[in-house]
């Protein structure tokens, strides 16, 4: 299973119409949602969303999606609930 790179930072850029946390559009966001989407768009998704993040943008989205892979949560809602 390929985890949803989401990092709960959902806001869209009015001028590029791609989320500041994920690099998604929406069409991309509704897409993942789909039950017959398979692992091999979701993975070139992935890189293709990572190429459009640059310099702390992108290192803040690997950081946090890596987090996610690996304990269930992204960085943001974990700071969330340790406020």
């Amino acid at each position: 299973m390929i985890v949803s790179p989401c990092i709960s930072i959902c806001k869209t850029d009015p001028s590029t119409g791609y989320c500041y946390g994920c690099g998604r559009n929406n069409d991309e966001k509704k897409i993942w949602k789909l039950e017959a989407t398979n692992d091999d768009w979701k993975k070139t998704n992935l890189d293709t969303i990572k190429k459009r993040l640059s310099g702390w943008q992108l290192e803040s989205f690997n950081e946090s999606y890596e987090h996610k892979i690996n304990n269930g949560i992204s960085l943001f809602k974990k700071n969330l609930k340790n406020e």
